[in-house]
């Protein structure tokens, strides 16, 4: 299988303060790989380093390397809107703008100079559908997208990531401010969307972890203690610290 990213020796700072330590991944094309490890152990600023969201935080600089299809995303020469546009991006609580269902969908495409009808309307069914959105909003998609459920707004969101056609689509607890229909929703989505995206996930539900991932890396206080199959890190972990994490004894 192939990489979509290369991480060497990459270590991330907040001012004097290392958040990331040396860390070293593979991350594998059109599957999905799951960060796990106990609050303030570093998951999110390494998924933010992945589409340099980090970038907009005072202070915060890197070292090492992240190589997306073999360019360094923190070369001089890249492109950071276009390297954001290529990986998509949903939080932990949903955002959508206070804007119609329609035109949060069509946001990034607009940016983009897109304003032909045609393209905004067929690009606003496919990402929805993929979203799994579309059979419950298709009949009012010029109401205020605030208007949705909380599960739904996180779909929405999705479709918004998938309408600029990623390749990536990284998710922070997407979850974490759903009930546990909605929560379900979710994890079918993302199993579905591994065929055609890669995705990485950050998630403090261990669950979720093992139900939606081929991979999961397991962090501990800016360290990445333990990366392999999600079937071997909950089954055999090489690392005694993992496996208490694993099986509750700390975190």
């Amino acid at each position: 299988m192939e990489a979509a990213f290369k991480i060497n020796q990459l270590r991330a700072y907040y001012g004097n303060k290392e958040a990331l330590k040396e860390v070293n991944i593979d991350i594998q094309r059109r599957s999905v790989t799951a960060i796990i490890g106990p609050s303030g152990c570093g998951k999110s600023t390494f998924i933010r380093c992945l589409n340099r969201m980090n970038d907009l935080v005072p202070g915060f600089n890197v070292k090492g390397e992240i190589l997306y299809d073999g360019k360094n995303i923190y070369s001089k020469d890249i492109d950071v809107i276009d390297i954001r546009r290529q990986i998509g991006m949903v939080f932990q609580k949903p955002n959508p703008f206070p804007k119609s269902i329609y035109e949060n969908v069509v946001y990034g495409l607009r940016v983009q100079g897109i304003r032909k009808r045609g393209v905004l309307d067929k690009t606003v069914e496919e990402s929805l559908k993929k979203a799994a959105l579309w059979e419950e909003v298709k009949d009012r998609l010029n109401t205020s997208a605030l208007q949705l459920s909380g599960g739904q707004q996180q779909r929405l969101c999705i479709a918004r990531a998938i309408a600029t056609q990623p390749e990536v689509i990284l998710f922070d607890e997407p979850c974490s401010a759903l009930d546990p229909i909605a929560t379900a929703k979710i994890e079918d989505l993302i199993t579905a969307l591994k065929q055609e995206y890669t995705v990485v996930i950050v998630t403090h539900n261990m669950q979720q972890a093992a139900r939606v991932s081929e991979y999961t890396g397991f962090f501990m206080m800016g360290e990445l203690v333990e990366f392999d199959t999600t079937q071997k890190i909950f089954t055999t972990p090489s690392n005694k610290m993992t496996e208490d994490y694993i099986t509750g004894r700390f975190g």
